[in-house]
């Protein structure tokens, strides 16, 4: 069976982003993102409360890269590397071949095609480097953004599977 090895971390480079691992002084930029309501209006999670839980979430991630169970970015502009969303893989089949994808970004950097930019090169990276032959993304049936983002890069919606853990999300799939 295929062994996935995050170590050292992929920072990847884009255009205009930076995609590196998290840091622990990225903690009020995480609490930001998982306490903001538009942000997590399609998301089934519940809201960050406090500065300490995002510091959880930080070591929480890292400690999960550290035991290759997914792999997991800041995006920061190239010129500011103040994290503005995040982007992951994760939930990798047993034999690492499928992985779901997750992203988020800060309102005020929505509709600039930033997500798309991250997007694209996570993709590659699951496909080039990882050598994935499926990518899955669960997205909230009414978050119209996330919908046009995955069909604007060829993601095709499964109509036919159902994501068990949450009913109004609907199912996309990549594959290479």
């Amino acid at each position: 069976m295929k062994q996935l090895n995050f170590s050292p971390f992929p920072t990847l480079t884009t255009e205009r982003l930076i995609l590196r691992q998290l840091k622990n002084s990225d903690d009020a930029a995480i609490f930001l993102l998982r306490s903001d309501n538009s942000v997590n209006k399609y998301i089934d999670r519940p809201k960050q409360i406090n500065i300490n839980e995002a510091n959880e979430f930080i070591k929480m991630i890292n400690d999960g890269i550290n035991n290759n169970k997914w792999t997991y970015w800041a995006i920061c502009l190239k010129n500011i590397p103040e994290l503005i969303g995040t982007i992951c893989l994760w939930n990798f089949s047993d034999d690492k071949t499928t992985a779901e994808i997750g992203y988020e970004l800060k309102p005020s950097f929505q509709g600039k095609g930033l997500m798309n930019e991250a997007l694209r090169c996570i993709i590659n990276y699951g496909f080039q480097t990882i050598r994935l032959k499926k990518i899955d993304a669960y997205t909230h049936k009414e978050n119209i953004g996330s919908l046009k983002l995955l069909e604007k890069n060829n993601f095709k919606l499964e109509p036919n599977r159902i994501d068990q853990e949450n009913a109004n999300n609907i199912i996309y799939t990549l594959t290479n």
